[in-house]
């Protein structure tokens, strides 16, 4: 038996929401991956995703081996290692006494991860001295996003998808909403979302695209659902 499994997970929407999909990756005792999965997931958010390759890593483990999880979502990491606590103790509600998102994956994690031994690792997405397995179930969680065709090791895969190749600099500053041409903000929409101008990245290490909904939150612009997560 294993001493440990290192693994990473991650999940993409192209859309947010829009075809989504998971993925996760195991790695051997030298940390070289020998097997992967993903699975399609229809239309979903990015933290559905996120959340869902978290779920399906624990369910494809051995609970009674330590478990290291490689991930590029701080949603889903601070839901499951901080937030967590709190929403059982509320009865599943937020701090301002609110449902919790995505309960139904919440609840279920909750269970897979009581009595075991598991560390997580925040690992920053598309980064040149970025982590190998992230890149690569980025990847893998990318492609089946578009495909929504369920791939892997089981289903017969004789290689590894191709790591996610870490993005360019933007010659203007990325992560923040930018007036447009004329000047002028960018028109609000309802719940204080707009469109941003160009391409950034969310306060959760996930990217968003130019014209994507976005919106305020106490670390930036990013996805509204990781400013609704937040109050939690």
């Amino acid at each position: 038996m294993a001493n440990r499994i290192t693994a990473a997970c991650d999940g993409a929407s192209k859309g947010n929401p829009g075809p989504a999909a998971w993925a996760w990756v195991v790695a051997d005792a030298q940390g070289q991956p020998v097997s992967w999965e993903a699975g399609p997931l229809g239309k979903a958010t990015n933290n559905v995703a996120e959340l869902t390759a978290l779920l399906e890593l624990l369910e494809a483990t051995d609970p009674a081996v330590p478990l290291e999880v490689r991930m590029d979502s701080q949603y889903a990491m601070n839901a499951v290692t901080k937030w967590i606590a709190g929403w059982r103790r509320n009865g599943w509600k937020t701090a301002a006494g609110k449902p919790v998102a995505n309960r139904d994956l919440v609840v279920r994690i909750d269970e897979l991860l009581a009595g075991r031994t598991v560390d997580f690792r925040y690992v920053p997405a598309h980064r040149e001295d970025g982590d190998h397995l992230n890149a690569i179930a980025d990847r893998a969680a990318s492609d089946t996003a578009l495909t929504q065709q369920a791939a892997g090791t089981s289903y017969g895969a004789k290689q590894l998808p191709a790591p996610t190749r870490p993005q360019q600099k933007a010659t203007r500053s990325s992560g923040t909403a930018t007036r447009g041409e004329t000047g002028k903000p960018p028109k609000s929409r309802p719940g204080g979302t707009i469109r941003a101008k160009f391409s950034g990245r969310c306060h959760c290490g996930k990217p968003y695209a130019a014209k994507d909904l976005i919106a305020k939150n106490p670390n930036g612009w990013g996805h509204p659902e990781c400013r609704a997560a937040e109050a939690g």
